[in-house]
């Protein structure tokens, strides 16, 4: 997906900052709950600190730094994908409230929801807090989407 000019590499870069800055975004929001609920009650963190598990092969409670890592990496790739796609497409005039919501919403139930027990051990719809984890994680992730929608018009747009 070459484009003159290098376009689609300035484009790949500002998905992947917005991705990042939406991705501290909600980490600031989640940060209260965590404090509350441990690591189990923030289901991307688990995942992240999980997979750092599989990838280290070390315990978990030892890779929060790393699961953070993770973590941002994956919003910044999210958001890479996002910004070449809503450009190459030509959706960058679209509401970004909308475009937004519908990334997030859609990250969320492409990549959260199916993996998270296979990754974790535990089930986002029998999760031993409660249901209140899987709605902070969905309404984290529409955050995000809106965020890095917004992003991406005003560097872009």
């Amino acid at each position: 997906m070459y484009k003159e000019g290098g376009e689609s590499i300035n484009e790949a870069l500002i998905g992947f900052i917005a991705g990042c800055i939406a991705t501290g975004i909600i980490s600031i929001i989640q940060y209260p709950f965590w404090k509350r609920w441990g690591m189990m009650g923030i289901l991307e963190w688990h995942e992240n600190q999980c997979l750092m598990s599989i990838l280290l092969k070390r315990s978990p409670e030892r890779l929060t730094r790393e699961g953070f890592i993770l973590h941002f990496l994956n919003g910044g790739l999210a958001a890479l994908f996002y910004a070449v796609v809503v450009k190459g497409l030509s959706l960058i005039d679209l509401d970004a409230n909308l475009l937004g919501l519908s990334f997030g919403l859609l990250l969320w139930i492409l990549t959260l929801a199916p993996i998270h027990k296979p990754i974790t051990g535990v089930s986002i719809t029998k999760h031993p807090l409660g249901y209140k984890p899987t709605l902070l994680s969905l309404v984290a992730h529409v955050v995000y989407g809106i965020v890095v929608a917004h992003l991406v018009v005003i560097w872009l747009g």
